[in-house]
C-alpha cells in the first residue's frame, strides 16, 4: 500500500502538531503561574483533554483505510475516545461557567442534571463504539458516518446551547474579556461544524477547538494572575501597615526596663505577645505621683485592628482619669461612662486596675470582670486571690465599682496576667489552666519580676508545643522592697 501524502493532509498535521505544541506548553505555563492550585488541575486537565482529542483524531487519520482486524480494533477505541473526550471537553467548561454565574448550591444543582445528560451521552457513544449507530468502518477499514452521525452532536450542542443561556443571562457577572473568551469558545466549534459540511478537506473543528480553548485559557489565567499580584500587593502593603501598627502599639506599652531606675521601693516588669499583629490586651504603670504607682492590666474583647484600636483608647482613659487623682472605683466608673456614650459595635474591656502606696504597701483596687490577681507573701509561695469582681468596662451605662484593699508585704510580689495565659490551650485542645500558672510561678517565688514572667512564658510554650497561639499573652509582675 502506497502511503500518499495531499496538501490537505500536510495542513491538518500541522493543525494537529500545533494544537498539540501549544496546548502541552499552556499546561507547563499554568503550572508556573501563581493561582490557586486547584484551578491549576482544573485548567491542566482541559488541556490535557485538548490533547487527548486532537491525539486521538491524529491516530484515526494515520490508521484509516489500513485493512486488518487489528487495526479496526484500534479504529474504534480511538473514535470511542475522540467522542467522549470531546463530550467531557464541553461539560467542563460549561460546569465552570456555572460556578462562575451562579450561587454555589445552584451550580451544584445545574451540574449535577448536566451530569445525568453526560451519562446518557456515554452510553450511547459506548454503544455506538461497538455498532454503527454514528459511525462505521467498511472492509477497508476507511471511517465513515452514519445515517444517525447527527445525534453524537446532540450532547454539545446541548452544553454549547446552555453555556450560551449562562452567558446572556449572568453577562454582568463576567468581565469583558473573560465573557469574550466564553463567547469565541462556544462560537468557534459551532461555527466550525457549519464550514465542516461545506468545506471538509480542512479539519476546521480541530483548529477551532485547540485555538479557542489555548485562547480561554490564556485570558483567565492571564486574569487570575493579574489579580494575584493585585492581592500580592495589597497583602504586602496591609502587611507593612500591620507591621508598623504592632511596633506603635508596642510603643504605647511602656516597655523600657527597668522602667523607674531612680526608684528602690519596687522592681516591675511586664509583656504582652499578641495573638494577631495587633492586639487587645494592654499592661500600664505610672507614677501617680511621688508616693502612688498606678497599674493596670486589661482584655479588650475581639482580636486584631478593632481591639487595638479599643485598647488604645481605653488605656488612654484609664490612665488620664487616674493622672487626675481619683480612686480605683471612680476611674474605671469614668472610663465606663466614656465609652458608653459613643460605643456603636458594642465592645467591651476587662480591667483590673490598683493603686500601691509605696510608702506603706497597701493597695486599692478595682476589678472590672478581670481575673484574678495571684499574690506571693514575703517567703511565701504564690496564691490566687479571689477579689471582687465587677462588670466589664462598656458593657453598660451607669455601672458603679466595688473598691477593696490589701497590703504587700516587703519581698511580696503581685502577679496580673489576661485570660490568654490560663486559656492557652495545646494540641489536644486542653487548657494550660490555674493550677500550671501557680507551679510556674512557685518554681521560684522570689525571683526578680523579669524572671517570673520569663518562668510563665517558657512553662506556657512548653504546655502548648506547636499548636497556635489563639489569645494574646500579657503579663505583669511588681514586687515590692
Amino acid at each position: 500500500m502506497q502511503f500518499v501524502l495531499s496538501i490537505w493532509d500536510i495542513i491538518n498535521y500541522f493543525i494537529i502538531a500545533a494544537g498539540i505544541g501549544i496546548s502541552g506548553l499552556s499546561i507547563i505555563q499554568i503550572g508556573r503561574s501563581p493561582i490557586d492550585k486547584q484551578l491549576k488541575a482544573y485548567f491542566t486537565a482541559f488541556l490535557s483533554l485538548v490533547i487527548t482529542y486532537v491525539s486521538m483524531y491524529l491516530v484515526r487519520m494515520l490508521i484509516n483505510g489500513i485493512p486488518g482486524d487489528a487495526v479496526r480494533t484500534t479504529l474504534r477505541i480511538v473514535t470511542l475516545t475522540e467522542f467522549m473526550v470531546s463530550g467531557f471537553m464541553t461539560f467542563m467548561l460549561i460546569v465552570m461557567i456555572q460556578y462562575s454565574a451562579m450561587q454555589k448550591d445552584e451550580a451544584k444543582k445545574a451540574a449535577l442534571l448536566l451530569q445525568g445528560i453526560l451519562a446518557a451521552h456515554v452510553i450511547l457513544l459506548v454503544i455506538a463504539g461497538f455498532t454503527d449507530l454514528y459511525y462505521y468502518f467498511d472492509e477497508n477499514n476507511v471511517y465513515h458516518r452514519s445515517k444517525l452521525y447527527i445525534l453524537s452532536n446532540v450532547f454539545p450542542v446541548i452544553m454549547l446551547i446552555q453555556g450560551m443561556n449562562l452567558l446572556i443571562r449572568f453577562r454582568a457577572k463576567f468581565e469583558k474579556k473573560i465573557l469574550r473568551a466564553y463567547w469565541i469558545y462556544i462560537a468557534a466549534p459551532l461555527a466550525a461544524i457549519v464550514i465542516q459540511a461545506f468545506f471538509s478537506e480542512i479539519k476546521f473543528i480541530l483548529l477551532s477547538t485547540t485555538a479557542a480553548a489555548v485562547y480561554m485559557f490564556a485570558v483567565i489565567t492571564d486574569n487570575l494572575t493579574e489579580k494575584y499580584e493585585k492581592q500580592k500587593i495589597e497583602s504586602s502593603r496591609i502587611e507593612t501597615e500591620l507591621s508598623m501598627a504592632t511596633r506603635i502599639q508596642a510603643d504605647m506599652l511602656p516597655n523600657i526596663f527597668p522602667a523607674f531606675p531612680e526608684r528602690d521601693e519596687f522592681e516591675i516588669f511586664a509583656s504582652m505577645k499578641p495573638a494577631k499583629e495587633v492586639g487587645g490586651d494592654f499592661y500600664d504603670f505610672f507614677m501617680i505621683d511621688n508616693d502612688n504607682l498606678g497599674i493596670v492590666m486589661a482584655d479588650v474583647s475581639g482580636k486584631g485592628v478593632p481591639a487595638a484600636l479599643f485598647m488604645m483608647m481605653s488605656k488612654i482613659l484609664v490612665n488620664n482619669y487616674a493622672m487626675m487623682g481619683g480612686s480605683p472605683a471612680k476611674v474605671l466608673e469614668q472610663a465606663n461612662a466614656q465609652i458608653c456614650l459613643n460605643n456603636k459595635e458594642e465592645m467591651f474591656v476587662t480591667v483590673w486596675f490598683g493603686v500601691l502606696e509605696l510608702s506603706t504597701g497597701k493597695v486599692r483596687a478595682a476589678n472590672a470582670g478581670h481575673e484574678y490577681p495571684i499574690i506571693n507573701k514575703a517567703n511565701g509561695e504564690f496564691e490566687v486571690f479571689k477579689d471582687k469582681h465587677g462588670f466589664v468596662v462598656g458593657g453598660m451605662d451607669g455601672i458603679r465599682y466595688k473598691e477593696y484593699e490589701f497590703t504587700l508585704e516587703k519581698g511580696s510580689t503581685l502577679f496580673l496576667y489576661t485570660d490568654g495565659v490560663a486559656e492557652a490551650t495545646n494540641a489536644g485542645n486542653e487548657l494550660f489552666g490555674t493550677e500550671r500558672m501557680l507551679a510556674a510561678l512557685n518554681k521560684a517565688p522570689q525571683a526578680e519580676p523579669k524572671v517570673l514572667i520569663s518562668n510563665m512564658k517558657q512553662a506556657v510554650d512548653e504546655f502548648v508545643g506547636e499548636a497556635p497561639q489563639f489569645d494574646d499573652l500579657t503579663m505583669l509582675a511588681v514586687k515590692y522592697i
